[in-house]
């Protein structure tokens, strides 16, 4: 495949059956492998659709700053497409997160201002100052906010996702399940796939450690991208038919046990996402399908709690 630039690898990414992790007489299992996209995540989706409608409506233009607060695989993948468009970019992280995430951004130019945790864990006071600050970056002149957890572009920027699973599998798709946090993903898929006429039940998931959406009440944990503190700002309730929270050490441990049984290679979030996906594929029967998602590579997280060890 040639494209004109490294954006036109954005998508098309694999979708595999989980065949190892199915239980008996339950239903099948699929997972969409988005670490293939460039950055390694499916943000990179996010970011092209962001930036590039920015700049098609003349909100930005070549050389303006774009500005966000990130746990990391979304400041990755404004990084690149900003290196791609020739924008420059800003992070507002923090060292609750990945240090190769950090390395990542920084690989593709960007400037990384780090927010210090307590005890490495993210917390919903980190993530409000985060957010304060980069807000007040954004009104510098020149400076454009990408606006993640509020641009109806970014959810439109995963609607392929929908479509390229519909024409993956066809009809017979019973249940999407997914971990949120801005819920752009999850709602993005399932609008791609009610395009092609599929409306599969969805499924949200969250950090067991931080119920919000089953108790209303958030926590400190340690899985990477999602429980952000507040409601999901794209997770559209009324089309949501169930929201279930997931002990992240059973994700963390499904982490080692896909990389090892599968050779799916993710991080806290996909570990999430196949629990879950095992517990409703247990509850449907067979001649049913579920379908998850790989939300990134394994190798964002290398160094850090999950694969230090080995075990």
């Amino acid at each position: 495949m040639r494209t004109k630039d490294a954006l036109g690898a954005i998508g098309n990414t694999p979708l595999v059956r989980l065949k190892q992790f199915e239980p008996e007489n339950g239903a099948e299992i699929w997972i969409k492998l988005e670490g293939g996209n460039p950055t390694g995540s499916y943000k990179d989706r996010m970011a092209v659709s962001v930036l590039g409608r920015a700049m098609a409506r003349g909100e930005l233009k070549a050389g303006d700053r774009v500005v966000e607060y990130t746990g990391g695989s979304t400041g990755t993948a404004l990084a690149f497409v900003s290196a791609v468009l020739g924008l420059k970019f800003t992070a507002v992280f923090s060292d609750a997160f990945s240090e190769s995430k950090r390395q990542a951004m920084q690989a593709f130019g960007a400037e990384v201002l780090v927010e210090k945790s307590e005890d490495g864990t993210i917390t919903p006071d980190l993530i409000q100052r985060m957010k304060a600050r980069a807000h007040a970056l954004a009104e510098e002149p020149g400076s454009h906010y990408a606006d993640q957890f509020g641009s109806p572009d970014v959810r439109a920027g995963y609607e392929p996702m929908g479509q390229e699973i519909a024409a993956d599998l066809g009809e017979g798709i019973d249940v999407l399940v997914a971990a949120v946090g801005t819920g752009a993903a999850l709602m993005g898929t399932a609008d791609g796939l009610a395009r092609t006429g599929l409306k599969p039940k969805i499924v949200a998931l969250e950090p067991l450690q931080s119920p919000l959406l089953t108790t209303g009440k958030g926590g400190p944990h340690r899985v990477e991208g999602i429980g952000v503190g507040f409601e999901p700002p794209f997770l559209d309730r009324d089309k949501v038919d169930e929201c279930r929270a997931i002990d992240q050490e059973l994700a963390f441990d499904m982490c080692r046990k896909l990389s090892r049984d599968a050779g799916v290679f993710g991080g806290g979030s996909t570990g999430l996402n196949v629990v879950a996906a095992i517990e409703i594929a247990r509850e449907l029967g067979p001649s049913k399908r579920v379908v998850t998602l790989c939300c990134d590579t394994g190798s964002k997280y290398l160094g850090g709690h999950i694969y230090a060890d080995g075990t």
